[in-house]
């Protein structure tokens, strides 16, 4: 885990994506149980009601504290290599997709975000850094507690965001 930021923002035909990797020394289907299964999900971010097989589930964001869970529309599941949603919580709307690989023990996971407002980049940014380094601590076994929000991520983070959002 690394407090220096590593996320990019890049343009496409549709806008601007966000993009964010992290490498875990785990197999591939102990990082997709880390971000599938609720359970796992609460070591790290937050936890989900309902049935994925419906394609859709009331995500609650617990490490914010969230006590209203927002809607999770799942776009796309091909375990355990892609899963994409939708987020949408209030009038707000997010894709969110995530790709792993896994090569000589070593699985890496793709997060990103299309359609990101380059201008939300400098806040957006550093949470996706903060949550994923949580995920990591987690699936390591580190305290995710450790993972501090406004020593190493917010504002510290800012200007990197602020500068590839242009």
């Amino acid at each position: 885990m690394s407090t220096e930021p590593t996320g990019r923002i890049s343009t496409d035909g549709d806008g601007s994506i966000l993009t964010i990797t992290r490498e875990f020394r785990a197999p591939i289907e102990d990082v997709w149980a880390s971000v599938t299964e609720s359970e796992r999900l609460a070591r790290w971010i937050g936890t989900f009601t309902g049935d994925p097989a419906s394609g859709r589930v009331a995500f609650l964001m617990t490490a914010e504290g969230a006590t209203e869970p927002g809607e999770m529309e799942i776009r796309e599941c091909d375990p355990p290599r892609v899963l994409r949603v939708t987020s949408h919580v209030g009038e707000e709307r997010w894709l969110l997709d995530l790709v792993l690989e896994e090569h000589d023990g070593v699985t890496t996971l793709t997060f990103s975000q299309p359609g990101i407002d380059p201008s939300a980049a400098e806040s957006i940014g550093p949470g996706w850094e903060y949550y994923l380094d949580r995920l990591a601590a987690a699936e390591s076994g580190r305290d995710v507690a450790e993972i501090d929000w406004d020593r190493d991520y917010y504002p510290a983070m800012v200007e990197h965001y602020r500068n590839q959002a242009r």
